[in-house]
This record gives structure tokens, C-alpha cells and sequence, in this order.
């Protein structure tokens, strides 16, 4: 297959019908699957899995040795670090086929999933959550939340641009590198326009 508007290594394995958008990057030995959809934008480390039917939006960033497996959909400008685990089906046997009992997971706009953090599927992770190193997410997560420990607990709230928010007695904060002001209101984050 001849790559115009994409850059694949040599060693990667792309199967005809998938779709991937333009600068888009694609390192060593990973392998995209039949009907998955990669945006653009996107870097794609080396030794990775995208299946079958996943869907990846634009600037995301997958760092090596991550599979990520049918039922998985992938909002814009998410970053996965290296070794993520995600899983698809909540009691897999070898000997028991499951395929009809796949679960979705969601990763929305601009979240973060931390090196070797594990990822049980039927989960939506929020906006800008920063799951940390080593975590393991077993419930849905709140935009902006700070997510660690196994089983993941919220330990607190970060910015857009992924610092620890520390709120005053009025329930505002503003991020250290963008000056960005947030509000937290009966357990709910959001920016300040």
C-alpha cells in the first residue's frame, strides 16, 4: 500500500481498509487492524496494536508497547503512555468466545492515561482526567480529575494543561502555567470563561 499523506515505518503492518489521516505517524513493528479510523496528527509509537474498529481522533498520542482493542473510541488530543493496558471484555476465557459482549471504553477530549496504568473496559474517562502511572481505573472518571492507586481514587483536580489545582475557600483556582481560572461547584470542575 503506498503511504502519501502519512508516514508508516517499514516494519509497520497496515491492513488495506483502515483509515488514517494525514500526519499521522506510525512507528516499528505496530499493526493497524481492519476498519479502525486514526485521525490526523497522530503518533503512533512503536510496538503497538490498534484493532479492529477502534476509533483514535486527531493529535492523540500513543507511546509504545499499547494495544488497544475493538470497542475502544478515542476523542482528539488524548495522550496514552507506554505499556497502557485496556481491556475489552470483563471475565475473558480462552475457551469461551465473547465478541458479543465487548464493552466500550471512552476516552474524551484531552485526557491523559499514565505509563502501565490499566484501563477496565465499560468506563468513560472525562475530559483533561489525568490517570496516573500504575492506576487502575475500575469506574467511570470526571473531567479534569486526578486519578491514581489500584483501584484508582480521585486525589484531586487538574488543569487543561494536566497541573494540580488548588482551590480557595470560594472554590476557585488557576492553573500555574496557563493562569487559567477554574471553579469547583458541587463536585464539578469546569473552566471559567
Amino acid at each position: 500500500m503506498e503511504h502519501t499523506d502519512y508516514f508508516a515505518h517499514p516494519t509497520a503492518a497496515i491492513e488495506q481498509s483502515a483509515k488514517i489521516g494525514a500526519g499521522t505517524k506510525i512507528w516499528h513493528f505496530s499493526h493497524i487492524m481492519d476498519h479502525c479510523v486514526i485521525g490526523e496528527r497522530c503518533n503512533i509509537g512503536q510496538n503497538v496494536v490498534v484493532s479492529p474498529k477502534v476509533r483514535i481522533g486527531n493529535g492523540v498520542k500513543i507511546q509504545n508497547n499499547v494495544s488497544l482493542y475493538t470497542g475502544l473510541i478515542c476523542e482528539d488530543d488524548v495522550f496514552i503512555g507506554p505499556s497502557a493496558v485496556f481491556t475489552n471484555v470483563l471475565n475473558p476465557r480462552s475457551f469461551i468466545e465473547r465478541k458479543d459482549q465487548f464493552r466500550p471504553t471512552l476516552l474524551k477530549h484531552g485526557c491523559s492515561i499514565g505509563a502501565n496504568a490499566t484501563i477496565v473496559c465499560g468506563h468513560t474517562i472525562g475530559e483533561y482526567a489525568l490517570i496516573g502511572a500504575g492506576s487502575v481505573v475500575v469506574t467511570d472518571v470526571p473531567p479534569y480529575a486526578l486519578m491514581v492507586g489500584n483501584p484508582a481514587k480521585q486525589k484531586g483536580w487538574v488543569s487543561r494543561a494536566g497541573w494540580t489545582l488548588d482551590f480557595d475557600k470560594n472554590g476557585k483556582a488557576v492553573c500555574q502555567e496557563t493562569g487559567e481560572k477554574y471553579t469547583l461547584k458541587d463536585g464539578v470542575l469546569k473552566p471559567e470563561d
